[in-house]
């Protein structure tokens, strides 16, 4: 049975549908999981409850042991098949309050600001130099394990590891998943879902919905172009910015409307406070979030460890039927964030992108998809500009190339000057400290 190191395994509701899949799981359910996190209260939590589901579903099967720290990091990987990444570096408080406030100092306004837009790179930033030491400790105790990367930016972490560390690297994304079964419904398309066919490629976040056709063969997108343009017209909706995708673009993508409207300089302008209105945008989105998730964690949290009853259902996460099908040599399919390397063929070859890949035995196989509509690839490269010079300023250490990840992010660029972004980067290194101290 493999070896599961679970990195950042105090994201106790994540950790908990991972590898309790796992434990759902026949080829996996008496594997070795290692959960490691560097707070002891939170691994604490972690530990309680994935033994619950151990032994509720599993019989025990699974060897669960924990690892806190970084001096205990190698011993938790060593021997390792899979590693699931999904740590968060700084939390929530302090680096992503700092992420939105610094910002708004300068009139810069986001969603959610950890994919992209300045609270994106700075979340790269402080995350890579983990990843390195991360890297380093798998080559020398585990080499040959394949890295699941979760944790955003998905393209900038996953593009790291993949050109710069001898890592078997994939990131994985719950919107290619979720992408066309939830525009089918929100269109009152449902009868449609069952048997469809479509082919989605793009980077993470915005990869692009290319072709959809139902069980018969019958191409979708005619209707869809026409529910959603009269949806867009006629009412207020969560999905307004996608929608006008569709319009504009002629496509639907991957995630959200709330992600997307800050991943260009159309949506949010100072100039026009109106589109905010017009497209029902939620700025400060993420705090929000991330405040009623701590708070309902709380009460999930107490709810399990007062009853013990916790139980499992196997989820549609791509990671435990990955580690099947390399375990097993069974075929599966997913949409994997991988180095392009010609998959599309106008995109550059070191950006990561976001591919239809076959998952057997031998590992993860990327499919050559060819060129996309210019207009998607070029609203792509906005984004992988950003994302190419965020990793080169990572690497390199220079605080210039931090100035300059910023100057090529759309959204920052649209609203802010050059001088007012360089004042901006500066306020975000020396408000993250230690987390950015490496950044000369």
């Amino acid at each position: 049975m493999p070896k599961i190191t679970f990195m950042g395994a105090g994201s106790t509701v994540f950790a908990r549908n991972v590898l309790g899949d796992c434990m759902c799981t026949p080829s996996l359910c008496e594997s070795e999981i290692a959960l490691y996190d560097i707070d002891a209260g939170r691994l604490k939590d972690s530990d309680i409850i994935l033994n619950a589901i151990n032994a509720n579903v599993n019989q025990s099967k699974a060897v669960i042991k924990t690892y806190l720290g970084a001096e205990n990091r190698k011993e938790a990987l060593r021997g390792a098949d899979f590693v699931v990444n999904a740590i968060q570096v700084g939390f929530y408080d302090p680096c992503t309050i700092i992420d939105f406030e610094i910002p708004k100092k300068y009139g810069l306004r986001q969603t959610i600001a950890d994919t992209l837009g300045i609270g994106g790179i700075m979340r790269a930033l402080r995350t890579i130099p983990v990843l390195e030491d991360f890297a380093k400790d798998m080559e020398e105790v585990c080499p040959d394990a394949w890295f699941l990367n979760y944790t955003n930016p998905m393209a900038m972490l996953s593009g790291y590891m993949q050109r710069y560390t001898g890592i078997k690297t994939v990131g994985l994304c719950h919107s290619v998943q979720s992408c066309s079964k939830y525009l089918l419904t929100a269109l009152g398309m449902e009868d449609k879902l069952e048997g469809r066919r479509e082919l989605i490629a793009g980077i993470n976040h915005m990869g692009w919905l290319l072709e959809i056709y139902d069980k018969d063969g019958n191409d979708l997108y005619p209707e869809i172009r026409r529910r959603a343009a009269e949806k867009n017209a006629n009412e207020k909706h969560g999905d307004m910015v996608r929608y006008e995708y569709i319009k504009r673009l002629g496509y639907y993508c991957t995630e959200s409307s709330e992600h997307n409207a800050e991943y260009n300089p159309l949506f949010i302008k100072s100039r026009y406070p109106e589109l905010i209105e017009k497209f029902n945008i939620p700025l400060d989105e993420y705090p929000r979030r991330c405040i009623r998730q701590i708070e309902g964690w709380e009460k999930e949290r107490n709810d399990i460890l007062n009853d013990g009853k916790i139980t499992h259902t196997r989820s549609h996460e791509y990671a435990s039927y990955i580690m099947e099908s390399i375990t097993t040599g069974s075929l599966y399919k997913i949409g994997g964030n991988v180095l392009n390397n010609g998959l599309i063929d106008n995109l550059p070859a070191d950006a990561c992108v976001e591919v239809p890949c076959l998952v057997d035995g031998m590992g993860i196989h990327p499919t050559h998809v060819g060129r996309l509509p210019v207009q998607l690839a070029a609203m792509n490269m906005t984004n992988i500009n950003a994302q190419l010079m965020t990793i080169e300023a990572a690497r390199t250490r220079k605080r210039e190339s931090i100035y300059q990840a910023a100057m090529l992010e759309p959204h920052t660029a649209a609203e802010l000057s050059i001088d007012d972004i360089v004042k901006m980067c500066d306020d975000l290194i020396e408000a993250h400290g230690e987390y950015m101290s490496m950044y000369r």
